[in-house]
């Protein structure tokens, strides 16, 4: 909850206004039950509320949330894009139930911070990934061949990203499993077929080797898609040999010495949480 769609319509991308006030939250979080026909949620997050936005009233809305039994849990969900490394500290250090921000194993930046910070705090904080498929390359649903349509979000990348990334997912063959049956994996009907462990699943599977990711929210369209991304739990987990070539590889930049145009994370404090965070990273700015 946060932003109000009740009084503006969505339009394109474009960034809703927010609401981050004691009394919007705690209308708009009595919509949401009403709509869902339910008296409580599992977990119920603030959407993109910036450092400055969540006050001692916010605070207090969420502590009285979850004593009053309406939510089992509350968090905080990073965004728009990736970055708000001050956002992610504060929850944490606040004991948020949960973060949610944008993490994969090729963006591994923000989620690295932030398993520094909850060790370093000794804060009970639980990750929860989002974008695990690194907007569609590592679930390999965009390809070289692939022509993004007209208002896909995912066309916002820069070319250089995709370029890459299909050259880091050359290296990461190594993580899938071929299926029984099948001596390399392949059964000529798709990356996705005759495999014990896809890519796609063996993505989801680094993240889940993190003990403080409770969950992770990738991105589906299909039915096929559903019953892949559920079956990760269910397939073989990375081996410490496997995560450990995957930091290796990632630390070395997976040997690319081309720039991938991904260079920027969001902040709202004008930098300073990347510059503390000791990242090689610019500030796009809030």
């Amino acid at each position: 909850i946060g932003y109000d769609f009740y009084n503006n319509p969505q339009a394109g991308h474009g960034e809703l206004p927010k609401e981050m006030h004691r009394d919007y939250l705690e209308a708009a979080f009595e919509k949401s039950l009403d709509r869902l026909g339910l008296e409580r949620v599992d977990v119920l997050q603030l959407h993109n509320a910036n450092l400055e936005e969540m006050d001692a009233d916010v605070l207090e809305f969420l502590d009285e949330v979850r004593e009053s039994g309406r939510a089992d849990a509350v968090g905080l969900a990073l965004g728009p894009s990736i970055g708000w490394l001050a956002e992610g500290d504060f929850a944490i250090e606040e004991e948020f139930d949960s973060v949610q921000l944008v993490w994969n194993l090729l963006e591994q930046a923000v989620g690295s911070h932030f398993l520094e910070t909850i060790e370093r705090t000794g804060s009970s904080t639980s990750l929860v990934p989002r974008v695990p498929h690194s907007s569609g390359l590592l679930n390999e649903q965009v390809t070289p061949d692939t022509e993004l349509e007209e208002g896909d979000h995912r066309a916002y990348r820069p070319d250089e990203w995709y370029e890459s990334g299909w050259e880091k997912i050359a290296a990461l063959r190594f993580l899938e499993r071929p299926g029984q049956g099948s001596a390399d994996g392949s059964s000529g009907q798709g990356p996705r077929e005759g495999r014990e462990r896809t890519m796609a699943q063996a993505s989801l599977r680094w993240l889940l080797y993190h003990d403080e990711v409770a969950t992770v929210t990738p991105t589906f369209r299909t039915r096929e898609d559903i019953d892949e991304w559920a079956a990760a739990s269910e397939v073989p987990p990375l081996t410490d040999a496997e995560y450990e070539r995957v930091q290796a590889l990632y630390a070395d930049d997976f040997g690319i010495e081309r720039d991938d145009g991904m260079d920027a994370l969001r902040s709202s404090v004008g930098g300073e949480d990347i510059e503390a965070a000791g990242l090689d990273k610019e500030s796009a700015g809030s």
